[in-house]
């Protein structure tokens, strides 16, 4: 990707990342009041046994559990197997999304984007790794996570990364994303669940075809990204 492409992107992102207000309730919506609220995101195939489609976010899964319909919850527990966007719970998945995310020929950001936007960017991260101890929770220290390791986890090799995933890391290193890390996202949740429960699991993506389209993106698409 040019420089032209990430470059003003970035810089809005950085314009806003200090001054986004972070929720008091750190990003929990209230409790439904009722099933009859609830919007399922279910779809139901009509066979023999029935098959069933079901609308995901990637977002932690405690934020939105309350949120699932018993329907929805039902239709998992019953279903012999189970196929996600990607498998979360192979290491060849991880390592190759790690993978796909880096500069072709061993290039690095600081030759790709402008000086004065490349060092906006590195002071950002510094504040980021300065602000982490403070943004982690008790239960994250109770873990064994730590500010640096967690900071290395989400930001770690950022210089060598595409300019479009690290507009995407930025948008996530906020004090309400850090301070959920460590909970998993509702697919990788369900992957773990399902696999407790011995269900058949399976991808119906490959890394490849989630990369290829983010690192082609021309200004005008990654654009209707912010």
């Amino acid at each position: 990707m040019h420089a032209a492409l990430a470059g003003p992107l970035l810089a809005a992102l950085l314009a806003t990342a200090r001054a986004r207000p972070q929720p008091p309730d750190g990003g929990q919506c209230r409790p439904p009041g009722s099933q009859r609220d609830l919007n399922s995101f279910l779809w139901t195939i009509r066979r023999h046994p029935p098959a069933y489609l079901f609308g995901t976010i990637h977002v932690p899964y405690t934020r939105v559990w309350d949120f699932i319909p018993d329907n929805s919850k039902a239709a998992f527990q019953a279903s012999a197997r189970v196929y996600f966007e990607l498998d979360l719970t192979d290491p060849y998945t991880i390592s190759a999304l790690a993978s796909c995310q880096l500069l072709p020929h061993g290039e690095n950001l600081q030759d790709v984007l402008p000086r004065e936007l490349y060092w906006r960017l590195k002071r950002h991260l510094d504040y980021v790794k300065l602000m982490m101890p403070s943004w982690m929770t008790p239960a994250q220290r109770g873990k064994g996570l730590y500010a640096d390791y967690l900071f290395n986890a989400i930001a770690g090799n950022w210089e060598r990364k595409r300019p479009v995933w690290v507009m995407l890391m930025v948008n996530s290193l906020t004090e309400t994303d850090v301070r959920s890390r460590g909970v998993p996202v509702l697919d990788l949740y369900l992957a773990q669940q399902a696999e407790k429960m011995k269900k058949s699991t399976g991808a119906v993506e490959r890394v490849e075809e989630q990369c290829h389209p983010l690192n082609g993106l021309n200004f005008s698409q990654v654009g209707t990204l912010s």
